[in-house]
């Protein structure tokens, strides 16, 4: 599995709630910049904002950049939180110590249309 593979497989199953990956994939020394709060948090405090986005859905991905030490990709998500769903690109920065992600940083795009029309790709092949 490529580290984009199991990025994007690992913050799916947290965004619903399963950390295993997650807890395999990070370093426990992991940071993460977040931009929605302004302050930089650690695995822990990761993860408590990971379960608060539940109705999140990550559609799909590609690939800007990989290699041993690091990735970026870029995703599009479906918050469903909202009455009217929001849609987000997404672009990650991901740093890697010893094969595990110690730095991750995530830049958010507000989309004011569905990524997924005139495409070949649907939401409900992603929930």
């Amino acid at each position: 599995m490529t580290k984009a593979e199991a990025f994007y497989k690992a913050r799916r199953l947290a965004y619903k709630g399963d950390f295993s990956l997650v807890e395999k994939l990070y370093h426990p020394d992991c940071t993460h910049f977040d931009h929605r709060v302004g302050m930089e948090l650690n695995f822990d405090m990761q993860s408590a904002v990971m379960s608060a986005y539940e109705n999140i859905t990550f559609g799909p991905y590609r690939v800007i950049y990989e290699n041993t030490d690091f990735l970026c990709i870029h995703r599009y998500v479906r918050n469903s939180l909202t009455r009217e769903p929001a849609y987000w690109a997404m672009i990650s920065g991901i740093n890697y110590k010893d094969g595990k992600v110690i730095r991750h940083e995530t830049t958010r795009e507000d989309l004011d249309y569905d990524p997924s029309e005139s495409q070949n790709w649907n939401w409900e092949d992603y929930e």
